[in-house]
């Protein structure tokens, strides 16, 4: 069981990073760029409903706030299932 909550913390914790990389080099990257697209790719799907709900403030976009939350509540949650289970 513990093998399961490191996976779940590990692969939460690589997505979060991948996230704020998303955001970092929307700032400076090019949107045709390869490494942009790819990480683009992996992030999009998650971002776009959230958009429909938080739109932007001004010139500033919360919803890969609200996706690094998200991450963070459902793998919490999703170990603190697998604790209680076992």
């Amino acid at each position: 069981m513990i093998l399961y909550v490191q996976l779940i913390n590990v692969l939460a914790q690589v997505y979060v990073l991948i996230v704020v990389l998303s955001v970092i080099l929307s700032y400076f990257m090019d949107p045709y760029h390869p490494v942009r697209q790819g990480v683009d790719r992996l992030v999009q799907p998650l971002l776009d409903p959230i958009r429909r709900f938080v739109p932007p403030v001004g010139m500033i976009d919360f919803s890969p706030l609200v996706l690094i939350i998200l991450i963070q509540v459902v793998s919490n949650l999703l170990v603190r299932i697998l604790l209680a289970i076992s």
